[in-house]
């Protein structure tokens, strides 16, 4: 049913077999189609979702109705706006699929019961969230004040999976420049030196 879920929790190495198998059940499957949204803006953020198969985007729109793309998500890891989840408020963004995708989310109220029940979730969590903090950093470090090809270079090199995956148009706006200028970067680097 959940193995590559199951793989994942168990590949953390804080879980007894028993407690995995608790929160597999929890944790209920839904196949969102290309361009579904898994959470809205401004809609309450009922779940958290991991992915087993596909991909999503986060993004809020802009005064001028455009999307500004904070991150992607990839197999084998969590999405959520985790802030309003806690808190149960609405999102601040939507998540939405880049591709078909499958998803195992778990509702707040389960998500509660979970923690109650298995203490070693709080390590899980905790991981998460250290990983998350971690690639906003990345983010900021590396595409903050740098040079549209300096920007596409460092994606070649370190998020592949970005170029392999991703519409040019998302991935500008995730850079934070027009797709032109992405496509100019693109060819000055794949462009082959003339002597």
């Amino acid at each position: 049913m959940t193995d590559v879920f199951e793989n994942y929790l168990s590949s953390t190495g804080v879980l007894s077999a028993e407690e995995i198998n608790f929160s597999a059940k929890l944790f209920k499957p839904i196949h969102l189609k290309k361009g579904d949204f898994f959470i809205q803006e401004d809609e309450s953020c009922c779940y958290i979702g991991f992915i087993a198969n596909g991909a999503v985007k986060a993004y809020a729109i802009d005064k001028e109705g455009k999307e500004n793309i904070t991150c992607f998500k990839f197999e084998n890891e969590f999405v959520t706006s985790f802030q309003e989840f806690v808190k149960q408020e609405n999102s601040k963004r939507s998540i939405r699929t880049i591709e078909d995708t499958l998803i195992y989310r778990i509702n707040f109220q389960d998500y509660q019961h979970l923690l109650s029940q298995v203490i070693a979730w709080n390590e899980v969590i905790k991981s998460v969230m250290e990983k998350e903090y971690s690639q906003k950093e990345d983010y900021l470090l590396n595409y903050n004040n740098k040079s549209t090809v300096d920007k596409y270079h460092h994606i070649l090199s370190n998020e592949p999976m970005l170029v392999q995956r991703v519409t040019t148009q998302d991935l500008a706006s995730y850079l934070g420049i027009t797709q032109r200028s992405l496509t100019r970067a693109k060819g000055q680097i794949h462009r082959p030196n003339i002597l």
